[in-house]
C-alpha cells in the first residue's frame, strides 16, 4: 500500500532517476508533481521507482553471477561452519561487505589441502556478486594457460585488460600445478597489473617460503610477495583436512557396517 509523500521520498525519486542517467527528469520532476498538488501520485511514483531498481538489481545480480563462473554450491550457505575456524570465517564475513574491493586490497588464504580455502574464497565471492561487485574465479593453472596463449598470439596486454571488468579476480590453487619458467612469468605480469588497481583473491597450499616453486626466481618470487601483501588481508586456515576426515569416517563407518 502507498504511503503518503515525503520529502526523503522525493530526495529517494531524484537519486533513482539520476542513477538511471535522466537528469532532467531528476532535476524537475518532484518540483513539479509537488508543486501541481499531485503529492499522492509522486508518493505512487516514488514505490515504483522502488520496484524498477530491485528488479534492475536482481537482473545486474544475475548477469554478475553467470559472468563469476562461481560453483552455485560453495556459497555461505552451503558452508560447514563447525570445520572451518573461528577467525577465519568472521574475516572472510568482514571482508563481504567488499569495501576492500574499493582500495584494491588483497585477500590471500592459505592452508594445507583439503581445509576449505577454496569453499571460503567462493563463499565470499558469491556475497560480493550478491552486493553488486564483479568477480571472477578460475582455478590458476587455467587462467595461466589463457595469458600464456595471449602472450603467443601477441594480445596479452588486451587479455590483462579484459580482466579489468572484474573487481575481484579469484585465482584458486595457486601452486597447486608446477609451472614452467614461461607461464610463472604471465602469472607476474597479472599480479604487476592488478597492483593497486584491482582485488585478487588467492587461495594456496604453499606458504611464502615455498613460492620459489612458483615463479623460480628469488627475485621474482620477493617481487610478487611484496606486491601481493603491500595491501592484502591473510587468513590462515590451520586445521586438519575435512576430505581427509570425511574419507576416515566413511571407512570406519564401512568397517563398522562389516563387522555387524
Amino acid at each position: 500500500m502507498t504511503s503518503g509523500y515525503t520529502p526523503a521520498l522525493g530526495e529517494r525519486v531524484a537519486s533513482l532517476l539520476t542513477e538511471w542517467k535522466l537528469p532532467t527528469l531528476a532535476t524537475e520532476l518532484v518540483s513539479k508533481f509537488t508543486t501541481a498538488g499531485h503529492d499522492q501520485a509522486l508518493a505512487l511514483l516514488a514505490e515504483l521507482c522502488e520496484q524498477e531498481a530491485d528488479a534492475r538489481k536482481e537482473r545486474r545480480v544475475d548477469r554478475l553471477r553467470r559472468a563469476s563462473k562461481l560453483p552455485p554450491a560453495k556459497s555461505f550457505e552451503s558452508l560447514d561452519r563447525e570445520r572451518v575456524p573461528r577467525a577465519a570465517f568472521m574475516k572472510i564475513q568482514e571482508l563481504a561487505s567488499g569495501d576492500f574491493l574499493d582500495r584494491a586490497d588483497n585477500v590471500l588464504l592459505f592452508g594445507l589441502p583439503g581445509v576449505g580455502k577454496s569453499h571460503l574464497a567462493c563463499a565470499l565471492g558469491h556475497a560480493l556478486v550478491e552486493a553488486g561487485r564483479s568477480v571472477l574465479f578460475t582455478p590458476t593453472y587455467q587462467l595461466v594457460q589463457t595469458l600464456l596463449a595471449a602472450r603467443r598470439d601477441l594480445v596479452l596486454p588486451k587479455a590483462l585488460r579484459s580482466l579489468d571488468v572484474f573487481d575481484a579476480v579469484i585465482l584458486d590453487d595457486l601452486g597447486y600445478v608446477q609451472q614452467t619458467a614461461d607461464e610463472a612469468e604471465v602469472l607476474f605480469t597479472l599480479m604487476a597489473e592488478r597492483y593497486e588497481r584491482r582485488s585478487l583473491i588467492i587461495t594456496s597450499n604453499l606458504v611464502f617460503s615455498e613460492w620459489n616453486r612458483i615463479f623460480k626466481s628469488p627475485m621474482t618470487t620477493a617481487a610478487a610477495i611484496d606486491r601481493l601483501v603491500h595491501h592484502a588481508a591473510i587468513i590462515e586456515i590451520d586445521r586438519g583436512s575435512v576430505r581427509a576426515e570425511e574419507a576416515k569416517k566413511r571407512n570406519t563407518k564401512k568397517k563398522n557396517d562389516d563387522e555387524t
